[in-house]
């Protein structure tokens, strides 16, 4: 599975959850505007990776609140990020899983799909 916004995509596994059966995401890219962002900052960031501050997985959304089941983020010290994350539900079934992109801006992005 595939997803694409204004800013961002990713892919993640297509089959129906199983008991035991991992369900992997992978974010692939992340684009920002170039008007929302200053000169001197567009110059510096060379990789989409830069302009993430983190991103976040809700991996069974009721259509409620997001849960935040799951984060990765970039710090001063370790400006890595995984871009790809497992996760195995307990029972078979179809889950909705939501996915929160947060720039270097503080703007977010929200993808919602069905594994």
């Amino acid at each position: 599975m595939q997803w694409n916004s204004a800013s961002s995509q990713a892919r993640g596994s297509r089959q129906k959850a199983a008991k035991g059966r991992p369900v992997t995401l992978s974010l692939v890219n992340f684009v920002i505007s170039p008007d929302d962002v200053p000169e001197d900052v567009r110059q510096a960031e060379k990789h989409w990776e830069q302009w993430t501050d983190y991103w976040a997985v809700d991996w069974n959304n009721h259509s409620d609140t997001f849960h935040n089941e799951w984060q990765s983020c970039r710090t001063r010290k370790d400006e890595s990020l995984l871009k790809q994350t497992t996760h195995t539900y307990d029972a078979p079934g179809t889950y909705t899983v939501v996915v929160k992109v947060i720039d270097i801006l503080g703007n977010d992005t929200t993808k919602t799909m069905k594994v």
